[in-house]
């Protein structure tokens, strides 16, 4: 995969999920070149908008969709506000994929816990499909899902088919509560009294605010977790993608370059990562 090559692609479905996320299915134009397109998951992509600029967005679906990749974007910039204005049919480009990925095959054999911070929920989808599709080599899975509204919650429609189909362990918990929501209120953290860890057995892999990582990271260590097990996406300081910006530089490393996939021994110590 070269991946200076910015791929013709078409946008062909949105889907709304929220007031500020939706979800594009873009396929690459070219068959031959859809077909060898590959990423694993935690890798992201340049999502470019011809004439307007670029962005980097995390891939959010199954590796074995060779059809199509899926791309939640939440509208925060002149170029997200603008792929959110388009409609069906309308082409972009895309470039990747890049980055570091998440080590599924370091954690055949033993439990995955994930925790997601709002928008964090959106690298560890493909993480999720890629546990199921390969579910016999993995024992429990579980995760932990917090938002801040209940309106904030991302794919909730797939919740139930993932834990029926996929035999996973799935809790979710809002900050703030909301009319016809009986779900828990509280932090994310609340949610670790419902969960018994084994810590040699299980890889854990946190996605979300940085508010949310000091505290994640301080109880997976308590309970014994080794920090080489414990594994964090700092997307969300990604912007060119290539290191030219310096925009996502954290001490020694450039995120886009270096992750955005990262151990926590690696990045604990590193002044604003965590």
């Amino acid at each position: 995969m070269q991946t200076e090559k910015s791929f013709k692609s078409e946008i062909f479905n949105i889907i709304p999920l929220t007031a500020r996320e939706k979800l594009f299915h873009i396929k690459i134009c070219d068959a031959y070149e859809r077909e060898k397109f590959t990423f694993l998951p935690g890798q992201f992509v340049m999502l470019e908008l011809p004439g307007c600029g670029e962005v980097p967005i995390s891939i959010s679906s199954s590796i074995s969709n060779k059809d199509f990749i899926e791309l939640c974007i939440r509208k925060v910039g002149k170029v997200t506000g603008l792929l959110h204005r388009l409609e069906p049919g309308a082409i972009v480009g895309i470039r990747g994929p890049f980055g570091t990925h998440f080590p599924m095959q370091k954690m055949v054999g033993c439990n995955i816990l994930l925790i997601a911070g709002g928008l964090g929920i959106v690298p560890l989808r493909s993480t999720i499909y890629w546990a199921n599709e390969h579910r016999s080599d993995y024992k429990d899975i579980t995760i932990l899902y917090g938002a801040k509204e209940p309106g904030q919650i991302l794919f909730d429609y797939q919740f139930e088919e993932w834990h029926k189909i996929f035999d996973l362990k799935i809790l979710t918990i809002v900050q703030n509560r909301a009319e016809n929501w009986e779900g828990r209120v509280g932090l994310i953290t609340d949610l670790f009294d419902e969960v018994p860890i084994d810590p040699d057995n299980t890889f854990a892999i946190v996605c979300g605010p940085p508010v949310m990582f000091k505290f994640v990271f301080a109880h997976l260590t308590n309970v014994g977790i080794s920090r080489q097990r414990m594994f964090l996406s700092l997307e969300r300081r990604m912007h060119c993608g290539m290191g030219k910006c310096c925009r996502c530089n954290v001490g020694s490393i450039f995120t886009c370059l270096d992750g955005p996939v990262f151990d926590y021994w690696t990045v604990m110590n590193l002044k604003e990562a965590i």
